[in-house]
């Protein structure tokens, strides 16, 4: 009988940190790869795949720079394949320039050293965005490699979105070669696994070799040997994946999938992780869009920053490899991630204050990529006649960014931040600032606040808008637990907090300001003259462990499709309303239980009500409500008694500081219109998180 034939490719899986730190990781990184090297130079391996990202090739070369040139050798050889990532980033908590970004800067790197072969490698990422393929393909990658999210009936050779895609039926980490168990028994294990490979492929299979951080043994070779005279059925032969795409070339267009891959009834995709340290999220989210609005005002004003520009997305896209964004590491690698977080923010905040000082006082300029109507906020030390949001104490920015003066005692005064309405500003645009106009459509009273376009009020100790009652509640439930997946207990469907009162916190004609008082929470709801957009910003005290705090909007039918932002596009995605995790917790060994939750970027829209929020990154669907998760506390990365999944995804680690005890403050805002709009849905995420 002929042999299937089974192209193995020798790989490690490299998180940069995760359950042990950066610096840890990296040092068992160079006694892996001084391994791998020399097992290259002595044809003991064919090639190597190292994980499909190019970060931690440069952080071996740091520690071990004279390497560099026999690495260029083995990569001009064919033996060692790196990129086309710069690190291997997250699909659904980043957005669309980060991940451009980090397959630019990948490929830039990747291309210096000589390599020319290229795969869309996400081998570990947790689900699949339907619109990663068409990043690739902007990029020149042609072919992919998924694993997460695949449901049973997605066969190991498919089109992913138009893509050439290979499904790693059984999963990336095939590490039974590196057990101390007889060749027998691998030979058991390894058929078994082929024999599921091979139901959903050709003759030919693709089966991985390697795992987390795992080096390769010396005696690979010999151990493949050994276990195909023990193999009836398949023939192992260690090569590249790119041979495998060149062996199957004619098996990708017999079966297409042209939606995301978010099933977890064959794989974890680990859901939890969307809102796990939210902390997190919304720094991400800031640094990100600071730092484009950097880039573009460097740009415009020529201040020659590239290469800071490129440092600052490097430090970015670090914390975006899926361990860290997704909350699920360490407290120090996430004390670490929280401060590359402020580096970002401190390198595009710098180079925004520099374009100010470059620009005289009496003058604005749009630097976001559409026209822009409505209210904005600044800063000034002087006294203007415009409504005073706040003050602070500082130092003015002219002072700061003169290189020919220092600040002194006596420059640290009152900083104001002052309201100014504009009227369609195009993008580059400069206008003066101050163009006085005290027409107003607004009202506020002590449980209300109105204008033309919307209305919202106190009554019976719930929220209405326009003609929705008890619009919008903060509910707390129990989350049983860890940074992986939530899991309810049973009979829980939360407590909803009780409106204790309300007063006025800022009136203008420009803005007003709605303070709701709850148990724990205060809510400053915001409307702007002219606005169809209600603004919310809730600070709260978290004291308790172990909890999740959503905001559950309420509509008037039920919500059975969502319209979320992926990738800087909108995704549809249907939704049994009905379902409920509390009745279908898993009673066996192996399973992930299905939720009702979702990941966004910034935008959902569910029956007409659009939210947009500042780094809340899941949403759920529950009948008629809309929730939008605000914290989710626990202090464990993986709990081996998570009832919402029945076998560990990672160590049971403690993490104290996932509670998020202490003030936490967490914005989004709300407006009515229907989202087939494309330029409203647009025109809403800009102007409020641009």
């Amino acid at each position: 009988m002929v042999k299937k034939k089974v192209i193995a490719y020798l790989h490690t899986h490299w998180d940069r940190e995760w359950y042990r730190e950066f610096e840890i990781f990296r040092i068992r990184l160079l006694r892996v790869f001084d391994n791998i090297l020399e097992m290259l130079i002595e044809n003991k391996i064919p090639s190597f795949y190292f994980d499909g990202q190019v970060g931690a090739l440069l952080d071996y070369l740091q520690i071990r720079p004279e390497k560099e040139e026999l690495i260029r050798e083995l990569i001009a050889n064919k033996k060692l394949f790196i990129g086309p990532s710069y690190c291997l980033i997250d699909e659904y908590l980043t957005d669309r320039k980060c991940f451009e970004k980090n397959l630019e800067i990948g490929l830039k790197i990747s291309k210096s050293f000589g390599c020319t072969d290229f795969i869309g490698y996400l081998a570990d990422t947790f689900g699949h965005s339907k619109y990663i393929t068409d990043i690739f393909k902007h990029f020149g990658i042609d072919k992919s490699v998924v694993w997460r999210g695949c449901n049973d009936n997605i066969p190991a050779n498919f089109k992913f979105n138009g893509l050439n895609c290979v499904n790693l039926v059984r999963g990336y980490f095939m590490d039974i070669f590196a057990t101390d168990l007889t060749f027998e028994k691998k030979a058991e294990f390894l058929k078994n696994n082929l024999d599921k490979i091979a139901e959903k492929s050709s003759n030919t299979l693709l089966m991985p070799i390697g795992a987390d951080h795992l080096g390769i043994h010396e005696d690979i070779s010999d151990q493949i040997r050994e276990v195909n005279a023990l193999l009836q059925d398949y023939q192992i032969v260690l090569a590249s994946p790119f041979d495998y795409f060149e062996e199957v070339k004619d098996e990708f267009a017999k079966y297409e999938h042209n939606d995301e891959l978010r099933d977890n009834s064959a794989t974890f995709i680990l859901q939890g992780c969307y809102s796990a340290r939210i902390d997190l999220k919304k720094l991400r989210v800031k640094a990100s869009y600071m730092l484009d609005l950097a880039n573009r005002a460097q740009k415009h004003f020529q201040l020659n920053y590239d290469n800071l520009i490129e440092y600052g997305y490097k430090l970015l896209i670090e914390n975006m490899a899926h361990d860290g964004i997704c909350g699920c590491s360490t407290d120090d690698v996430h004390a670490e991630n929280t401060i590359k977080y402020k580096k970002v923010i401190q390198i595009a905040q710098t180079i925004i204050d520099e374009v100010h000082f470059k620009l005289a006082d009496t003058f604005f300029i749009n630097l976001g990529d559409k026209p822009y109507s409505g209210i904005i906020e600044f800063e000034s030390e002087l006294e203007l006649p415009l409504p005073i949001l706040s003050r602070r104490k500082g130092f003015e920015n002219e002072i700061l960014q003169n290189t020919l003066k220092i600040p002194v005692t006596e420059d640290y005064k009152d900083i104001y931040t002052y309201l100014l309405e504009v009227k369609d500003i195009q993008p580059t645009e400069m206008r003066e600032k101050f163009q006085e106009d005290n027409s107003t459509d607004l009202e506020i009273g002590e449980n209300y606040i109105k204008n033309s376009k919307i209305k919202l009020e106190i009554i019976n100790n719930q929220i209405k808008v326009n003609d929705i009652d008890n619009f919008i509640e903060i509910v707390d439930y129990k989350d049983l637990g860890d940074s992986y997946n939530f899991a309810p207990e049973e009979t829980d469907y939360g407590t909803t907090e009780n409106i204790l009162s309300s007063s006025i916190e800022f009136k203008s004609n420009l803005r007003c300001i709605l303070k709701v008082l709850t148990q724990n929470s205060e809510i400053f709801i915001s409307l702007d003259k002219n606005s169809d957009i209600l603004d919310f910003k809730i600070i709260y005290e978290n004291k308790k462990e172990n909890h999740k705090m959503q905001a559950r909007i309420n509509s008037l039918n039920p919500i059975t499709e969502t319209y979320s932002e992926d990738l800087n596009k909108i995704i549809k995605r249907d939704f049994d309303c009905n379902y409920d995790i509390r009745k279908n917790l898993p009673k066996t060994r192996g399973l992930e239980v299905r939720t009702n939750t979702a990941p966004m970027q910034r935008y959902v829209n569910a029956n007409g009500i659009g939210i947009v929020t500042r780094g809340l990154t899941e949403y759920e669907v529950y009948k008629k409500s809309l929730s939008i998760t605000l914290l989710r506390a626990t202090g464990i990365i993986s709990n081996p008694k998570n009832p919402a999944r029945s076998t560990p995804a990672g160590p049971p680690l403690p993490t104290k500081d996932s509670q998020l005890i202490g003030k936490n403050i967490c914005e989004f805002s709300l407006s009515f219109h229907n989202v087939e709009n494309y330029e409203t849905y647009i025109q809403h995420v800009y102007n409020y998180i641009i």
